[in-house]
This record gives structure tokens, C-alpha cells and sequence, in this order.
């Protein structure tokens, strides 16, 4: 076995140079099967056993539990915050400020894991996600709390990149899908319990002295520390030293690429998609991108994201399809909780408990096709029901009204999260299957970057696209004869116009002018107000919504199409960490074979003493002969040399 820690003996010595290995024949080999070194691992003598893979399964999930937690908790108590630090307008920063710098940042945790190993990475991931949380509960204004959040984020990039990694390196393809479900069951009690949670400490004026709000940041700390606890104790896997260069000019222009369109997507709705501060981003971003191609190209298989990585159809389809999932996702996620609580009056924290379907869908169906992959090794049938499932629950979104019950939107949340479920884990799993083992880390890193960079754009444009459509859809229906006749019926009905509730939708319907923004700010004017009146409002956030719907039917689709032409070779039998211990013994292997055959003045890796070899720079002077060996000449010559 490869000399490492284990959860078991915290205090064994790191792993020893692959160099030095046990080779038969040699003088390592003859001191027995306790001689340190690399023996020939085996389905029966494998890196690591059960146990050990568990337990590192136990540290990765709480740390995902860390990141996914946060991603939640802190949606449902924004605007108490930004109310609280007097910065409302400022609230956009702080979620931007956390999703660009995680994102930037998950390529460089993967590059710099396959240089350093995964463990000191994870720990320091985990380090900086802490400090950050600490500093946002502390914050004073809202750029206090959008500068600490960004440090949030440069350790969530790692959270969320590292765990998939590692599992790639100590679970064969085949094997990792089982363990699948315990990562998504992670992600779904996260998602479940964040908005209740962020709900809960935002609506507590004080806990422990401490304002209500500020716990929503700081109680990362103890989990975090749990978490810390844990990895350091039981996450201890070995990791193969090979020379390599860091990429800097990737990293550098990874950034400048990424920057400025991240900024334009989360902010191009307010500054406007073709003012001057945007087209600034666009010039930039694309710069980014030219100069990164360059520089990837120039470093080769050190770059931060190997070009090589394209050359694999599997790898580059997968990367396709996780951009188009990616849109899907997370616009589902943060369109659908906005019409539960507009549409069917839900609270944000109801709104994150009617949630619950999708996520009920994604453990179902990732726990069902982990097991089908780990029994029968094929995986090529999941993206396509996937795709077909996520657009089939966006193509049943598109038949909603605003007088349907809750129970319709739940099933099509079912639907999608039946889709997610299956493609999550098999795109990441085909991503790493279709690299070599020492790039496992880079390979899932980028494949969750892109689904980021999906995610961001999802976003963007789904968010474009209902804020566009609201103005429009409410001054149709709002000129429609028979709304106009049920409003004028409403409102001079004097039971309406004595409830106290109604007095802000009346003053609105007064001024036509203003009904075109009416949903731009706080629409909590709706929430008790006379159904009657309120009517208008919902059916027409509920015809822009359709449109969000169509448009990410489209994109899903398009997906499902590509998801016939997607090559999915079979699933490697070995582990990412098996098939390098392999390759490291064969390599020794062979220069041992090449020594025996050579001759070799150095045994390879046994510590033999080289031989010296004389310098040539200045040929030694020849001493004469002894007199009696060599024959003398005549009488005043010299002796004679010998033949």
C-alpha cells in the first residue's frame, strides 16, 4: 500500500517518491512486503479502502453543506439587511460581488489542486469562506458587506469545485455515481432549510445582543468549524508531486474575460443593455477572451483550462450541455420562487417550502441513475431523458394562470428536478471519464465553471426578458374592456374602499401612468389587498412569466436535441488515484527493465553509489616505463616505447 495518512493513523508519514518503488528483482523488493514504496495496487489491494472513502465523504459534504447553505439562507433576508444598513439600492452588489468572484475563482482551485493536492486547497477554501462570513456580520454599510461577501465567494469557488474533484480521484467513473446521493441530499435539505432559516434570524430583532440579520452571516462559523474539524481529521488522500508551471496569464485573463460580463449580466438591466457602460464591458470581455485563448494556447498542458481538454467530443459536448442545464437551473431557481410569492401570495420562506418538489425530483432520479450506472456501466440514456424531463416541466410552466393552484407549478417542479437529477451528476461524471487522471481536477472544475457562467447568463436574460414583458403585458390587459369594467365594479364597492389595505392599489389605478412599473419595487400593496383589484396585476406578471417559460423551453430543448449526439465511451473500472499509483509503478518498472538491459552504472531508485568517471578535460601524463621492461636503444638514446 502507498504510505499516507488515514483517518486512523493521523500521524503516517506522507506519501514516498513513486520513484522509489517496491520493483522485484531489487534490494527494495527484497526487504519484504513492509519495505516502503508502491505496491502493485489491485481491485483486492486498493489505495484506499471503504471505510477511508467515507469518512472523506463525510468532510466533503460538510463542506458543500457550507456553500450550498449559504447560497440560500441569505436570499430571504436581503432586504431586511439593506434596509437595516440603509442601502436598498445597493442590495444588487452584494449578490454580484459573491457570484463573480466564486466563479472566477473555481477554475484556479482546480488547477492549483492538481499542483498542490486537493487537501491543503480544501482547508484554505474553507479558511477564507470563514473569514469572509465573519467580516459580512460584521459589515456597517452595504460596500462593507459586498467586499466581504466577495471574500465569501473566493472561498466558496472552492466549496464548490474541490468536492466532485476528489471524488473523481478516489471513486472509479463507475462507482462514483452511487455516492451521488448523498452530495444532492446535502444541496436539497441546504435548500430546504436555508430560506427558513435566513427568514427566521432576519425577522429576530436580537440573538445573543447581536442583531438578527447579522447571524444569518455568522453562523457559518460554528458549522464551518464543524466542517474545518472534520476535514482535517478525516480528509487525507494521497497526492502525486509532478513539475508543472502556474499558469498566471490564464488566471490573470480568465478574470478580465469573466469580469466584465459577469457584471453586464447581473447589471445591464439597470445600466441598459447598449449604454455606454455596457458596450465597455463588452469590448473588454471579448479582449479577455481573445487574450486568454492565447495565453491557454502558449501554455499547453499547464494552462489553467487546457485547450487539449476541446479535442474530446465527450468533454466538449458535456461542457455544452452543462452551459444550457446550467441556464435552465438556475433560472428556474430564481424565477419560480419570485411567482410563488407574487402569483400565489406565498412568503419567502413558504416560497422556499413549495421549492420542494424540485428538489424531491433531483434526489429521486440522481439516486436512481447513480445506482443504474454503478450496476450496468451505460450512461448514455440519462442526458436525453434528462433534457427531455427539464423541458418537459418548463413546457408544462408555459399552460400556468394566475388562478391555478399551487399544486400546477409544483408538478412541473417536479418534472425539472427529475431532469436535474439526472444530468448533474452524469455530465460531470462523462467530463472526467473523457480526461486523463491527472487532469481530473482541472476537467471538473471547468465543467462547473461553464455551468456558472450558464447559470449567470440564465439569469441575465431570463430576468431581462420578464422585466421587459411586465410593462407590456399590463397595459394589455389593462385596456381589455371587461378588466376595466371588474376594476370600476371593485372600486366603488364601499366595503373596498373602507379597508385600509386597499388605499395604496386605489391611489395606483388613479395614475395609469405608474401601472407600467407597478411590479418594478415592492409589490406587498398585493398581498391583502381585494382580489378584484388585484387581479389585473397577477395575470399580467403571470403572461411575462409564461414568456421566461418558453424561453427556457427553447434553450432545453435545443439540448435535448443535442443530447442524441453525445458520445459517451465506457466508464473507467479504476479510480483517478489507482490509475496513477499504477502509472508511477509501471514507470519504475520500466526503467528498472531498462537498467537490466543496459547495465546501468546507478540501480534506479535503490540508493547505489555512482560510479566516478574520470574528467577528459586533460588526459593524465604518461609515466616511462620501468628500465627493465623496456629495451634499451644505442648509447645516448632514449628507450625504445613499447609496441
Amino acid at each position: 500500500m502507498l504510505a499516507m495518512q488515514t483517518p486512523s493513523d493521523p500521524s503516517a508519514v506522507p506519501p514516498t517518491d513513486p520513484a522509489k518503488a517496491a520493483i522485484p528483482g531489487s534490494s527494495a523488493a527484497a526487504s519484504g512486503a513492509g519495505a516502503s514504496g508502491i505496491d502493485a495496487p489491485s481491485a483486492s489491494n486498493p489505495l484506499m479502502t471503504h471505510r477511508q472513502i467515507l469518512f472523506v465523504i463525510f468532510g466533503l459534504m460538510a463542506g458543500m453543506f457550507l456553500s450550498a447553505l449559504d447560497q440560500t439562507v441569505v436570499g430571504t433576508s436581503m432586504r431586511t439587511i439593506a434596509d437595516d444598513l440603509d442601502g436598498l439600492a445597493l442590495q444588487a452588489w452584494v449578490t454580484t460581488a459573491y457570484l463573480i468572484v466564486s466563479t472566477i475563482s473555481t477554475p484556479i482551485y482546480g488547477k492549483l489542486s492538481d499542483i498542490f493536492g486537493r487537501r491543503p486547497l480544501f482547508i484554505i477554501a474553507i479558511t477564507i469562506f470563514l473569514i469572509g462570513s465573519l467580516l459580512s456580520g460584521l459589515a456597517d454599510s452595504m460596500y462593507g458587506l459586498a467586499l466581504s461577501r466577495a471574500v465569501q465567494g473566493l472561498g466558496a469557488g472552492g466549496l464548490m469545485a474541490l468536492p466532485l474533484t476528489i471524488m473523481g480521484d478516489i471513486l472509479a467513473p463507475r462507482e462514483r455515481a452511487k455516492y451521488q446521493g448523498y452530495f444532492l441530499a446535502v444541496f436539497g435539505i441546504s435548500s430546504v432549510i436555508g430560506p427558513l432559516l435566513g427568514g427566521l434570524l432576519a425577522g429576530t430583532p436580537e440573538i445573543l445582543g447581536i442583531t438578527g440579520w447579522r447571524w444569518v452571516f455568522l453562523i457559518n462559523i460554528p458549522i464551518g468549524l464543524v466542517a474545518l474539524a472534520i476535514v482535517l481529521r478525516f480528509l487525507h488522500i494521497p497526492h502525486f508531486k509532478r513539475p508543472t508551471r502556474i499558469d498566471w496569464w490564464g488566471a490573470a485573463t480568465v478574470i478580465i474575460a469573466t469580469v466584465p460580463l459577469l457584471l453586464v449580466a447581473e447589471q445591464g438591466r439597470t445600466w441598459g443593455w447598449g449604454s455606454p457602460t455596457a458596450w465597455l464591458c463588452y469590448v473588454v470581455g471579448a479582449l479577455g477572451i481573445i487574450a486568454f485563448i492565447v495565453a491557454e494556447k502558449l501554455m499547453g498542458d499547464d494552462a489553467l483550462i487546457p485547450l487539449k481538454l476541446f479535442k474530446s467530443a465527450t468533454f466538449s459536448m458535456a461542457t455544452i450541455l452543462g452551459v444550457l442545464v446550467g441556464f435552465g437551473m438556475f433560472g428556474a431557481l430564481m424565477t419560480l420562487p419570485l411567482y410563488l410569492q407574487l402569483v400565489n401570495g406565498a412568503t419567502p420562506t413558504e416560497s422556499g417550502f413549495l421549492m420542494l418538489p424540485l428538489i424531491l425530483g433531483l434526489m429521486i432520479a440522481s439516486i436512481a441513475s447513480g445506482q443504474l450506472i454503478a450496476r450496468t456501466g451505460k450512461y448514455r440514456i440519462f442526458p436525453i431523458l434528462g433534457t427531455f424531463f427539464m423541458s418537459a416541466g418548463f413546457f408544462w410552466f408555459t399552460f400556468a394562470t394566475a388562478d391555478k393552484p399551487v399544486t400546477f407549478m409544483m408538478i412541473g417542479m417536479l418534472l425539472v428536478g427529475l431532469g436535474l437529477g439526472q444530468l448533474m451528476q452524469t455530465l460531470t461524471i462523462a467530463s472526467q471519464n473523457s480526461v486523463g487522471a491527472r487532469d481530473i481536477g482541472v476537467a471538473t472544475s471547468s465543467a462547473t465553471f461553464f455551468r456558472q457562467i450558464g447559470g449567470t447568463m440564465g439569469t441575465a436574460v431570463l430576468f431581462s426578458v420578464l422585466f421587459t414583458r411586465i410593462p407590456i403585458d399590463l397595459a394589455a390587459i389593462f385596456s381589455n374592456p371587461a378588466t376595466i369594467a371588474s376594476l370600476k365594479a371593485a372600486a366603488s364597492d364601499p366595503a373596498v374602499q373602507a379597508d385600509a389595505a386597499n388605499a395604496e392599489i386605489l391611489k395606483l389605478l388613479q395614475d395609469p401612468s405608474a401601472l407600467s412599473g407597478s411590479l418594478d419595487g415592492d409589490t406587498a400593496f398585493l398581498n391583502a389587498a381585494d382580489p378584484r383589484l388585484a387581479a389585473p396585476f397577477l395575470e399580467g406578471f403571470n403572461a411575462a412569466a409564461v414568456t421566461v417559460f418558453w424561453v427556457s423551453f427553447f434553450v432545453l430543448a435545443f439540448a435535448f436535441v443535442l443530447s442524441f449526439f453525445f458520445k459517451t465511451p465506457p466508464l473507467r473500472k479504476t479510480s483517478a488515484l489507482q490509475e496513477v499509483a499504477n502509472d508511477e509503478r509501471e514507470a519504475a518498472l520500466q526503467a528498472q527493465s531498462a537498467a537490466d538491459r543496459m547495465g546501468a552504472l546507478v540501480e534506479p531508485g535503490t540508493g547505489s553509489t555512482p560510479v566516478q568517471v574520470p574528467s577528459t578535460a586533460a588526459p593524465p601524463a604518461k609515466s616511462p616505463p620501468p628500465e627493465s621492461s623496456a629495451p634499451s636503444g644505442p648509447a645516448g638514446t632514449p628507450p625504445l616505447e613499447p609496441a
